[in-house]
């Protein structure tokens, strides 16, 4: 996959595929959370944690490198 190509799925990934993610644990989480059964305040957090943190890992190879220049690109070393 090009630079280009990971840096326009990266920019994907971060303005629409993160709030739908969002979206689906929060509601998922609420389920499971009836007033009749609630977690402990602490399991909460912990999963709220993973589900945080949880989401980069499988997406670490789109967003490694994104901030560094593109190699693609051709080398102006003219002065």
């Amino acid at each position: 996959m090009t630079f280009k190509a990971r840096k326009r799925l990266a920019l994907f990934v971060l303005v629409v595929g993160l709030p739908i993610y969002i979206v689906l644990a929060v509601t998922v989480m609420s389920y499971m959370m009836t007033q009749e059964v609630r977690f402990p305040i602490f399991v909460e957090l912990v999963v709220y944690v993973v589900l945080g943190i949880g989401w980069a890992f499988p997406l670490k190879w789109i967003f490694k490198g994104i901030g560094q220049p593109d190699p693609d690109a051709p080398q102006n070393t003219q002065k």
